[in-house]
C-alpha cells in the first residue's frame, strides 16, 4: 500500500494570504492544494542530511542518509568523526562529502559554528554564519533555515526547481534567475518561505490550469 502524503496545514494561513496578494497563486492554489509536510531536524544531524543531499537524486540521498543513520546512532559530530574512511565510502559518501561532513563536525566541536546561536540571529546573519563552514553555500544555509528552523521569509532564489516553477506560474518566456527572482519574490514578503514551498509543490504537480 502506498504511503499517504500528509499536507502541511501550518502553511494554510500564509498561502491564503499569498493567494489574496497574487492572482497567479490564487489560480493555481486550488488545483495544487497544500504542499506536503517536509521538515529537517535541527542541529548537526539535520544540517548534515542537507549536505548529503546536495547534487544527488532524491532516491540516492535517502539511501545514503538511511545508511548513515544506521551506522551512527545518534548522529552526532563525535560519532561521525569516529567513522573510518572505508565506512563512509561504504555508506555512499564521496570524498568531497566526507570532507564536508568532517569539517562541519570539527567546526561544531570547536564552536566555530554555533547552531544554537542561530535562533538569536536575523536570517541574513544566520546564513552568513552557516556559510563559514566548508561545503555550506547559500542554498544549503537557506534550506536549513527554511526546513529546520522554520523561518517564515526565506527565499531561495538559486534553487532551479523554484525558478522553473516561478517561470510556469508567471508564464515567463525564460526561467528567472538572480535579480529577476529577487524582484519576483518581493511582493510575497513576509511569506516567501510559504511561496517557495508552494513553488516546489507546483513544480511536481501536473494538473495546474494555464
Amino acid at each position: 500500500m502506498a504511503k499517504s502524503i500528509r499536507a502541511d496545514s501550518s502553511l494554510r494561513p500564509a498561502l491564503e494570504a499569498l493567494a489574496a496578494l497574487d492572482p497567479d497563486i490564487a489560480r493555481c492554489y486550488p488545483a495544487c492544494g497544500l504542499p506536503p509536510v517536509r521538515r529537517h531536524k535541527t542541529g548537526f544531524a539535520g544540517l548534515l542530511r542537507i549536505i548529503m543531499a546536495q547534487q544527488v537524486s532524491t532516491a540516492s540521498a535517502a539511501a545514503i542518509i538511511g545508511r548513515l543513520d544506521a551506522a551512527v546512532r545518534p548522529l552526532t559530530p563525535e560519532g561521525f568523526l569516529a567513522l573510518e574512511e572505508a565506512e563512509l565510502k561504504a555508506i555512499g559518501l564521496s570524498r568531497q562529502k566526507m570532507r564536508y561532513g568532517r569539517a562541519l563536525a570539527e567546526d561544531l566541536l570547536a564552536r566555530r559554528i554555533d547552531l544554537r546561536a542561530l535562533t538569536r540571529m536575523a536570517d541574513e546573519e544566520a546564513i552568513a554564519h552557516l556559510m563559514q563552514a566548508k561545503g555550506i553555500g547559500r542554498w544549503t544555509a537557506e534550506i536549513y533555515l527554511l526546513f529546520a528552523l522554520r523561518r517564515p521569509d526565506v527565499w531561495p532564489v538559486g534553487d532551479l526547481a523554484v525558478q522553473a516553477a516561478a517561470q510556469r506560474l508567471k508564464n515567463l518566456d525564460v526561467r528567472p534567475e538572480g535579480e529577476a527572482m529577487r524582484a519576483l519574490g518581493e511582493p510575497w514578503r513576509p511569506y516567501r518561505s510559504a511561496a517557495a514551498r508552494f513553488l516546489w509543490h507546483l513544480y511536481r504537480h501536473p494538473g495546474v490550469p494555464d
